[in-house]
């Protein structure tokens, strides 16, 4: 049984060879490399878009954390405290309420002085949008 599957396998492999059929040819090989730079070339750039909204909400969740911090750094200090900064300094630092910068972000500003009442935080993402959140609004896009 198995010396007859092995010689129709050995007849099946020397017909192909005498058809010229060894492999494919250099236009099928073409056609492949086109289709996959096709591919390539449409993939790329919706991944680097992906990638640069991913950057831009990263900076957005570092303000809306940032504004938790100073809502909580003035109620707890008081109306009258000296502005807060984003570091671990201690009694001013807003890292001691909570406050972390994710990994490859510039640290925010604050761009108007800070009050307990009125306040507006500003920060660059890497892909170079600037964004903004203050006292009454959400993360939005912008200068203060």
């Amino acid at each position: 049984m198995y010396f007859r599957l092995m010689g129709k396998l050995n007849a099946r492999r020397q017909g192909l060879l005498e058809e010229d059929e060894k492999g494919f040819t250099l236009i099928e090989l073409l056609v492949v490399v086109i289709i996959i730079g096709i591919l390539a070339a449409i993939a790329i750039p919706i991944y680097i878009g992906v990638q640069n909204n991913a950057k831009d909400a990263s900076v957005k969740s570092d303000l809306a954390n940032a504004k938790t911090a100073v809502v909580a750094y003035y109620t707890d200090k008081g109306s009258s405290a000296t502005l807060p900064t984003f570091d671990a300094v201690t009694g001013t630092g807003l890292a001691n309420y909570g406050y972390t910068l994710s990994p490859g972000n510039t640290a925010p500003t604050f761009k108007t002085g800070a009050t307990s009442t009125a306040f507006c935080v500003q920060e660059v993402s890497s892909t170079g949008t600037t964004f903004h959140i203050d006292q009454t609004n959400g993360a939005t896009t912008g200068i203060c």
